[in-house]
């Protein structure tokens, strides 16, 4: 593949990823409103949040034979099709749970967006050259959980919350006919070389075999479990105990993302600065102290400063397991890329229904507390962890 063309396809995936993680992200500051909507409590609202997770973490196990036999691009394609006429579905929802089924149908085909593009730039791109290129596409998924987080309370407050998803149907819809053509100039053949469809399910259970498949695994479903589980209440904490609206808690917000971009566009400096290693200890403080300061700080600026802070050491933490997760069995890439995106998700499930549970008791900032402590012990793992690599 020519660098022009691999440009042309990380821009395309960039689209995909985005919009994906604008759906996934964007109900996040929309828990207050759908509370009052529909009468029940933000913590029973989250239920549109946490089934999302579920159900994305469940067919990670499919999509990673599915990729491995089909082509990674067009399972990608298929998918985000999918996405863009749920979407549109999911603005009809009438009732709550009709809107947790629909989110759990957009889980299920988002799944196949994010873990697949990073299992083709593993593909693709040398191991010297991987973390910078999967930073880049970490890029547009940063900008696209910005954009959720902000525009799901500015839609909640002005035009409805039903309008929000009305743009994620469009935004699916143009990623869907640039990434199809695309394909209709490719070789719609498959490779004789790809596995049978069984073979590569089998090959799933090869993989859980493996110790360091397994340790990866285990140890990115605690890192979703600690820091998606926070992130997910993170606008109802700025809502509730900093007295921001909901547009302007989704805004302050919007600085956790700033935090992942600053990352990501600098990503050869920081891997230069701090190494592997040093970015693991770093992101992991970032995330504690961010966490502690919203926590039980008080003031506009200090949760923008805490926002900021956890989002620059999240994205370090978490593009340093991404790198780990491209090969730890090379061999069948999109398979394993697939399983460390399942746990991901299965890990955030868990941690949003149990800071659920602290929300209308009014416990969030000894959840949080709880988190900080647990992302430096989690920080030690991944230290150890990216050592032996």
């Amino acid at each position: 593949m020519t660098p022009a063309d691999e440009r042309q396809h990380l821009q395309l995936l960039g689209l995909a990823g985005f919009a994906s993680m604008a759906s996934m992200r964007i109900c996040d500051t929309m828990l207050v409103v759908l509370g009052q909507e529909f009468h029940v409590s933000t913590g029973d609202a989250s239920a549109v949040v946490s089934v999302f997770a579920v159900v994305y973490g469940i067919l990670q196990l499919f999509y990673g034979p599915l990729g491995e036999r089909f082509g990674k691009l067009r399972v990608v394609s298929l998918a985000v099709s999918a996405c863009a006429i749920i979407s549109a579905i999911t603005a009809m929802s009438m009732s709550l749970p009709m809107l947790v089924i629909m989110r759990g149908f957009m889980g299920a085909a988002a799944a196949g967006i994010i873990p697949l593009s990073m299992a083709w730039v593993g593909d693709q791109v040398p191991y010297e050259r991987r973390q910078e290129t999967l930073a880049k596409l970490m890029s547009a998924t940063v900008l696209g959980m910005m954009s959720g987080l902000w525009f799901g309370g500015f839609a909640a407050d002005t035009v409805g919350w039903r309008g929000a998803f009305v743009l994620l149907s469009v935004m699916f819809g143009l990623a869907a006919v640039l990434l199809l053509r695309r394909l209709r100039r490719q070789s719609k053949t498959v490779s004789l070389a790809a596995p049978g469809l069984w073979a590569a399910f089998r090959l799933t259970g090869q993989l859980l075999s493996t110790t360091r498949v397994r340790l990866v695994m285990s140890v990115t479903a605690t890192e979703g479990a600690l820091v998606f589980g926070a992130m997910a209440f993170m606008p109802t904490h700025l809502h509730q105990q900093y007295g921001l609206s909901v547009v302007a808690a989704g805004s302050v917000m919007m600085l956790y993302g700033l935090g992942g971009l600053l990352y990501s566009q600098m990503a050869r400096r920081w891997l230069a600065w701090l190494g592997e290693r040093g970015l693991v200890r770093t992101g992991a403080l970032l995330v504690a102290v961010g966490l502690l300061v919203l926590a039980w700080g008080s003031g506009v600026w200090l949760g923008m400063l805490a926002c900021l802070m956890t989002g620059l050491g999240f994205y370090m933490l978490h593009n340093t397991l991404q790198v780990q997760a491209t090969q730890m069995a090379p061999a069948a890439r999109g398979t394993a890329v697939t399983l460390f995106a399942c746990s991901l998700f299965f890990g955030q499930s868990t941690g949003v229904l149990l800071v659920a549970q602290s929300v209308d008791l009014g416990w969030l900032a000894y959840a949080f507390t709880g988190v900080a402590v647990g992302v430096v012990m989690l920080g030690a793992v991944i230290y150890r962890l990216v050592g032996r690599h």
